[in-house]
């Protein structure tokens, strides 16, 4: 538990420990937390097309949809981190619409700070969603918030 604000959880000191490992300057921490950053946006992405779609990547359910993934366009977002390069996975039928990062969006702030809270914090399921429904806005069915929630925790459990 907190005592104060300047005293890190045992989540908190494991995630800063993983941070810190290969890391020789404050740079090479800053390049690990754009990667990570990076990562997560795009898992957020798949959980998204996934949703879209209605089906997982790979199904047979996707066999004679109609619709099916098509690739991904390359795309350059700006975040405290710096420029990061990110793929965006698109649809045959160029229906999908990105809710977490828009087809013109390059700024990621809010998104971001959010992000990160859910990484530093010793957070619940439940409050990731919630996390998640803020960027998001009131309007996204629970089961998109679950499909990111089960592609982004594995990688913050890692």
């Amino acid at each position: 538990m907190k005592t104060s604000k300047n005293i890190l959880t045992d989540k908190e000191m494991e995630l800063v420990s993983l941070l810190m490992q290969d890391c020789q300057s404050t740079g090479d921490i800053q390049t690990k937390l754009k990667r990570l950053f990076a990562g997560t946006i795009e898992q957020m992405l798949e959980a998204e097309m996934e949703e879209h779609l209605g089906y997982e990547k790979h199904s047979i359910d996707g066999n004679n949809s109609g619709n099916s993934r098509n690739g991904y366009n390359h795309k350059t977002i700006i975040s405290d981190y710096d420029e990061s390069e990110i793929v965006v996975p698109r649809d045959r039928n160029d229906a999908f619409e990105p809710r977490i990062l828009g087809k013109r969006q390059i700024r990621t702030d809010e998104i971001e700070q959010k992000i990160m809270a859910m990484y530093a914090k010793d957070m619940s399921q439940r409050d990731i969603e919630d996390n998640l429904r803020e960027i998001y806005g009131a309007d996204i069915p629970q089961t998109l918030i679950s499909k990111i929630t089960d592609k982004i925790l594995p990688e913050v459990n890692k």
